[in-house]
């Protein structure tokens, strides 16, 4: 799911490039498990389950030891409970909770008069120049055509750019069966958010805009939403992803698969990538559980910044969009490493 720029879609097209990064220097308050809402509720087993497909890639001495320990470990709860504190970082911002999910779409792997919108692998010219030609300058113009680099063709153009923008998704055949598909590298133009220029026009206000308004909106204006979409400078060309088997969860930024609701996008600059992290998000629908922070996005930024999976295909995407939500996010760390945050703290 890393790569791209997914993260601007997933924060309402609005927040992307006005999330400021932290202007305090972060404090540290360690909690007991006891101040955590809902811990003892948790299906602390499924947790611990996700920390192990990622917790063999941390590569300090005190994650190595706990990954190898959470192996053999019987009780999920009391593992956690007693090599890890949970502490609560701020860098000064109030928490944000966002959703993301991975895009499902119908296609095929021959063009059609159903399916005529291909997916770009990415053509060499653009490795070797950046920035390449811009997003009109692909659709507009013949430079893709004969090149052999179309990977797959779909029938919804808004369909596409959405994936686009994601950065990574599943097409689903004819036939039933399942092509991934990931991020294969970008034009190297900035990505300019097409909801902010429906705001600008005042189309529409910033709190009405969203995914589904946007696609909405592209659908019922072809003409002026095929502009819109070619307004955005930025192209994402795809890979095939051929390691993951369609049953699982797309690669996050540790290069695995990534679970739903229990997976967390998280700025590493605050939270170590594989980290466990206990999420209480509030809202119309809250959600406390325990996650493992196993991606990143270009759009999470800060201690309090966290973007949750919420899983594959339309339900999802519906779910994971509706998401903007406050709350409080608390990092397990292992105990050592916990206390020697601490200002006072003496080795």
């Amino acid at each position: 799911m890393t790569g791209g720029i997914r993260a601007a879609l997933l924060t309402g097209f609005l927040l992307a490039g006005t999330m400021s990064a932290a202007q305090t220097d972060p404090t540290y308050r360690i909690m007991e498990f006891s101040d955590l809402d809902g811990w003892a509720e948790d299906d602390h087993a499924s947790a611990l389950s996700v920390f192990l497909d990622t917790c063999g890639d941390l590569d300090d001495p005190d994650w190595r030891s706990l990954c190898g320990l959470a192996r053999d470990a019987g009780d999920a709860r009391a593992f956690f409970e007693l090599f890890f504190r949970p502490v609560l970082i701020s860098d000064g911002e109030d928490a944000l909770f966002t959703g993301y999910f991975e895009p499902e779409l119908d296609g095929s792997l021959r063009p059609d008069a159903r399916f005529r919108y291909p997916l770009y692998r990415m053509p060499q010219d653009a490795r070797d120049l950046s920035p390449w030609l811009t997003r009109r300058d692909i659709l507009t113009s013949d430079v893709m055509q004969g090149r052999g680099l179309e990977i797959a063709w779909v029938d919804d153009a808004v369909e596409l750019f959405f994936l686009q923008v994601q950065g990574s998704g599943r097409i689903r055949l004819p036939d039933g069966r399942v092509l991934r598909v990931g991020y294969g590298g970008a034009n190297g133009h900035p990505y300019r958010s097409i909801g902010q220029e429906l705001v600008r026009r005042g189309t529409f206000q910033a709190h009405q805009v969203s995914a589904q308004v946007i696609k909405n909106w592209v659908r019922a204006n072809p003409s002026e939403g095929q502009e819109l979409l070619l307004s955005n400078p930025s192209y994402v060309f795809f890979r095939e992803v051929n390691e993951v088997p369609p049953h699982r969860g797309p690669l996050g930024a540790m290069n695995r698969s990534i679970t739903t609701l229990r997976t967390v996008a998280v700025d590493p600059a605050f939270v170590p990538l594989g980290a466990p992290v206990w999420v209480e998000k509030g809202g119309q629908i809250p959600l406390h559980r325990l996650m493992i922070a196993q991606d990143t996005g270009s759009a999470i930024k800060g201690a309090q910044r966290a973007d949750i999976f919420f899983g594959t295909g339309d339900a999802a995407g519906r779910r994971a969009g509706q998401l903007k939500d406050p709350g409080r996010m608390m990092v397990l760390l292992p105990i050592q490493r916990a206390y020697a945050l601490l200002p006072d703290h003496v080795l």
